[in-house]
């Protein structure tokens, strides 16, 4: 099979079950944005040799598959619910992001990305993730979305900072402060 189809060539892509979309929509621009928020997760997995982490972030890149799936699926196509985020992925991101805190000193101040180089991609997944948060905010004024994506974006970009702290901690390497 080939990778290229040259349906895109026109600027339309399809989603999930045919219907064809210009490929500056919102709706696309949202799934983009969760593609690349996808790629940072997996890049900064490549840094990381501790494996509760990787197995955690192995799980949030399937998760955002999903969400792109999710995003992609229109309402009323037949597998539409099928296709849905629930909100059991919200509360394993709320029960990783406890867990995790525990072993991290109290914040007593705010702090700027960086830390060694594993945190400092963290933190631009975050970053990033904020991104996509504000992209589906933005698509729900145009069409209806599954309301769960929404609030797992936005504990995912909580998550997403914990453990930019978790491994600058891990790694003994101090936070950046910020000096107003």
């Amino acid at each position: 099979m080939k990778i290229y189809t040259k349906f895109g060539d026109s600027g339309e892509t399809a989603l999930y079950g045919g219907k064809r979309i210009p490929k500056d929509a919102l709706q696309i621009e949202a799934i983009g944005t969760i593609d690349e928020l996808n790629a940072y997760v997996g890049y900064a997995q490549t840094l990381i040799d501790d494996t509760d982490l990787c197995a955690l972030m192995e799980r949030i890149q399937n998760h955002l598959f999903s969400i792109g799936a999710d995003l992609a699926t229109p309402a009323t196509h037949a597998k539409s619910t099928e296709m849905r985020i629930s909100a059991d992925l919200t509360a394993e991101m709320e029960k990783a992001i406890d867990t995790l805190s525990e072993e991290l000193p109290p914040l007593t101040n705010f702090i700027l990305p960086g830390g060694c180089q594993t945190g400092a991609v963290l933190h631009v997944a975050r970053a990033v993730c904020r991104r996509s948060e504000r992209c589906v905010v933005r698509l729900t004024r145009e069409m209806d979305i599954n309301p769960e994506i929404i609030r797992y974006l936005n504990r995912l970009s909580d998550l997403l900072f914990v453990l930019a702290r978790v491994v600058n901690h891990r790694s003994q390497m101090p936070e950046p402060i910020w000096k107003s």
